[in-house]
C-alpha cells in the first residue's frame, strides 16, 4: 500500500489515472446491457479526488477526469478534428475542476455522517452545474450527458418525463457518491444506504404516480434511408436513390414520408425540376414528403440546412431552418481566432446560417409534426418547446455518414428515446446512412433500427398520444434546484469565512509597578 501511495504521489501518474477514471462512464453508453455500469463508473474518480493531498490537487484531478470523460464521449471526432479534439477536451474538462474540489471538501479524510449526507446532494448538484455550462451550444452542446446512458431503462424513462435527462444525471451521480461512501467511509454507511433507498423510492414513485401518455391513435410514417453514396455528383445520385426508394412506398397507405438530413443538395426554388419530382412522389404515395435541403438560399445570403415540406402541388411553404449548428462541423466559433482548425481537420470552410424560430408543420390527416435537424436532438429544451407548441410527433433529420462504423450513430439514435419520454410524444429519427429509429411516447422502441449499412425504406406504425408531462409543464426544475443547493453552499461557506473569530483570553500577569530610584544612584 505504501508503494502504491508513493506511485500515486507523482503528479503525472495521478493525472493519467484521473483521465482514465473519467473515461470509464463511456462504457455505459454504447452497450444497452451495461446501463447499470453508469451507477458505479464514477467511483474510482471520486475516490481519487477524495484522497487528493491538497485542494489544488483535487481541482487537477477533476480537470483531468473531465478531460478523459470528454475525450471518451467524443473520441469518434478524432478522424475529423485530429489534435484539436484533445484541445477541446482539455478546455471543457476544466469545468470539472471545481467539482473535484467539492469531492475533497465533503469526502476527504474521515467525513462525518452529516458531511456524507450533504455530499449526496451537493456533489450531484455540482455535476448538473457542469452539464448546464457545457450544454451551451457554443461549447459543444449537451452531447453525452451522464443521464443519457439510461435511455433503455423503463423506470429511468419514466423519471425523464418528470425531470428530463437532468434528473437522471442527478440520480446517477448520487448513487455513485453513495457507493463511494459505502466503500470508503464505514462510519457513514447509514446515510449512504439512506441515499440509495431514497433513489429507489424516487424511481418507484415516478413509476407509479408520474402521468403516463394517453395513446390516442397511430400514424404510418415512412423513413427513407439511401445509405452511403460515394463518388462525383453524389448529391444527384443520392437524390435519385431516395426517389427510387420512395416510389416503392406506393400502395402502403403512409401518412408522411421522411428523408434524412442534407437529402437534397440544391435549393428547390433554383431547381424547380427537383421540386416537381418530389411533388410527383407525393401524389403517387399519397402523403407529404419532408426533405432536408442543405444549400445556398436564393432569397437570402448564406447556406442553410432546412426541413422543407413538399406536398402534391410542390413545396407547401412550411420550412424550418436549423437553429443550433454543430461547432466546427457547421461553423467555427470565433473564426478569426480558431480558423486554423480548418488546416488540421475537416472543420467547416464556411459558416452556415442559423434559423430564428422553431416551426410546427401541419401535414394533414390531423397530424402536426415538429422537425429537428441532427445535433438539435441533443437539446431537451427544443423538443419540449415543440411539444408545448402542439407537435404530435417529433421528427429528427440526421446524417452521420462522416462517422460510420463508430458509436456515434447509435448514440445519436438513442437520444430519441429520451426526447420522446420527456415530452410524451413519439420521436422519428431518420438518417441518410443509419442508424434510423422510432420511439413511442413513453420512449419505447417501435419497430426495427435501420443499421449504418442499410439502404432501404421502413414504414412504422407510430403511436400518438396527448397530455402534458411534468417535464414539459415545469421545465428544467432539477437544474434550478441544483443551482439553489450550490448557492446555499456558497452562502454557508462565505458566512463561515466572514464570521469573526473569538479572541482567546489575554494571559493573566501581575500589574506593572513603578520603582523610584534613590537619589544616590543619580549621583546626588
Amino acid at each position: 500500500m505504501q508503494r502504491f501511495d508513493r506511485w500515486l504521489g507523482s503528479p503525472w501518474r495521478r493525472s493519467v489515472l484521473a483521465a482514465l477514471a473519467g473515461a470509464l462512464p463511456m462504457f455505459a453508453f454504447p452497450a444497452p446491457s451495461l446501463w447499470w455500469f453508469a451507477y458505479v463508473a464514477l467511483v474510482p474518480w471520486i475516490l481519487l479526488a477524495r484522497c487528493a493531498p491538497t485542494g489544488r490537487r483535487a481541482v487537477c484531478d477533476g480537470w483531468f477526469g473531465g478531460l478523459g470523460f470528454m475525450l471518451a464521449v467524443h473520441h469518434w471526432l478524432l478522424p475529423s478534428l485530429h489534435v484539436f479534439t484533445l484541445v477541446l477536451a482539455a478546455l471543457l474538462g476544466a469545468l470539472w475542476g471545481p467539482w473535484g474540489w467539492l469531492v475533497r471538501r465533503f469526502l476527504a479524510g474521515l467525513p462525518s455522517p452529516g458531511r456524507c449526507a450533504a455530499a449526496l446532494v451537493v456533489l450531484p448538484s455540482g455535476w448538473l452545474a457542469v452539464e448546464l455550462v457545457r450544454s451551451w451550444q457554443g461549447l459543444g452542446g449537451p452531447w453525452g450527458m451522464l443521464g443519457a446512458s439510461q435511455w433503455q431503462v423503463a423506470p429511468a424513462l419514466r423519471l425523464a418525463s418528470v425531470g428530463g435527462v437532468w434528473l437522471l444525471s442527478f440520480l446517477v451521480v448520487a448513487v455513485n457518491v453513495a457507493v463511494t461512501v459505502l466503500v470508503a467511509v464505514r462510519a457513514a454507511r447509514v446515510p449512504a444506504l439512506a441515499g440509495l433507498v431514497a433513489t429507489a423510492a424516487a424511481t418507484s414513485a415516478a413509476w407509479v404516480w408520474a402521468p403516463r401518455p394517453d395513446v390516442d391513435g397511430h400514424v404510418r410514417i415512412a423513413v427513407v434511408q439511401p445509405g452511403l453514396v460515394d463518388g462525383t455528383e453524389s448529391g444527384q445520385r443520392r437524390f435519385d436513390r431516395e426517389e427510387q426508394l420512395t416510389r416503392s412506398l406506393v400502395g402502403q397507405h403512409v401518412d408522411l414520408v421522411v428523408w434524412g438530413e442534407s437529402s437534397v443538395g440544391f435549393d428547390l426554388t433554383q431547381r424547380p425540376d427537383l421540386a416537381r419530382r418530389i411533388a410527383a412522389l407525393s401524389r403517387e404515395v399519397g402523403a407529404d414528403v419532408l426533405v432536408n435541403v442543405d444549400a445556398r438560399r436564393a432569397d437570402r445570403p448564406g447556406i442553410y440546412k432546412s426541413s422543407v415540406l413538399v406536398g402534391p402541388n410542390g413545396p407547401t411553404g412550411d420550412r424550418y431552418d436549423k437553429m443550433r449548428l454543430v461547432p466546427f462541423g457547421e461553423y467555427i466559433p470565433a473564426r478569426s481566432v480558431l480558423g486554423w482548425a480548418t488546416s488540421v481537420g475537416k472543420a467547416a470552410g464556411e459558416d452556415r446560417r442559423r434559423g430564428s424560430e422553431q416551426v410546427v408543420m401541419d401535414v394533414g390527416h390531423g397530424l402536426r409534426v415538429g422537425p429537428l435537424v441532427c445535433f438539435e436532438t441533443a437539446f431537451p429544451d427544443m423538443s419540449r418547446h415543440l411539444a408545448r407548441d402542439g407537435a404530435g410527433v417529433l421528427l429528427a433529420q440526421s446524417s452521420t455518414s462522416t462517422f460510420q462504423h463508430s458509436w456515434a450513430p447509435e448514440q445519436h439514435a438513442s437520444l430519441g428515446a429520451l426526447r420522446a419520454a420527456e415530452t410524451g410524444r413519439p420521436m422519428v429519427h431518420a438518417t441518410l446512412t443509419g442508424v434510423s429509429a422510432v420511439y413511442g411516447p413513453s420512449g419505447q422502441r417501435v419497430g426495427p433500427w435501420l443499421g449504418t449499412d442499410a439502404s432501404t425504406t421502413e414504414v412504422y406504425d407510430v403511436p400518438t398520444a396527448h397530455g402534458v408531462t411534468p417535464y414539459v409543464r415545469y421545465g428544467d426544475w432539477p437544474v434550478h434546484a441544483a443551482l439553489l443547493v450550490l448557492a446555499a453552499f456558497c452562502v454557508t461557506q462565505g458566512a463561515r469565512a466572514l464570521r469573526p473569530r473569538r479572541s482567546a483570553p489575554a494571559p493573566s500577569a501581575p500589574p506593572a509597578r513603578t520603582v523610584r530610584a534613590s537619589p544616590a544612584r543619580h549621583g546626588h
